[in-house]
């Protein structure tokens, strides 16, 4: 029965273990016994220089995920490759994925929308560039990540007022 199994690696050869596994797997004729190989990935929204930017990023770093019927022929060819410290769970028994683990870190929920990363930092100037309060400059009070937004502190009439405005709504001074 085909399961999804975590396995773990050194982090940063993320990419070279999946290539190392999948030319293993065509080398050893093991296609019947593993299905797919994954990096989990999660597209990020950046804002850099003022412009949104769509990055990728691993979601777990040092891991991979093998879609594969265990037994002994494909567990010796995963434990052998190159790169890999072994599977999660015990070191007899590789523990499955649970079908909304998988859904979850493959990014196949339903409407899912693209996290933003914030690049300001509390205490920066900016300049707001577009809605009501365009070409007034102020300092970063609060960072929202989860609605994209941050709390800016704009002079109007002398008085410190502050403002709230999305992450594409501002540029760095």
């Amino acid at each position: 029965m085909f399961r999804w199994y975590a396995v773990n690696t050194y982090s940063g050869h993320e990419n070279k273990v999946k290539h190392n596994l999948e030319h293993r797997v065509v080398s050893l004729g093991q296609e019947r016994n593993v299905r797919q190989i994954v990096i989990p990935m999660e597209q990020i929204s950046e804002i850099k220089d003022g412009q949104k930017i769509q990055v990728e990023r691993r979601t777990m770093p040092g891991y991979v995920l093998v879609n594969m019927d265990l037994n002994d022929d494909s567990w010796g060819l995963v434990k052998g490759t190159p790169g890999i410290t072994g599977f999660v769970g015990s070191q007899q028994k590789p523990v499955a994925l649970s079908q909304p683990e998988v859904d979850r870190l493959l990014n196949r929920e339903t409407a899912a929308r693209p996290r933003t990363r914030a690049q300001f930092s509390i205490g920066e100037s900016v300049k707001v560039v577009s809605g009501p309060l365009s070409d007034f400059t102020g300092e970063i009070s609060e960072i929202n990540e989860d609605a994209s937004k941050l709390k800016v502190l704009v002079s109007i009439f002398g008085r410190e007022t502050p403002v709230e405005v999305g992450f594409d709504q501002v540029k760095k001074v």
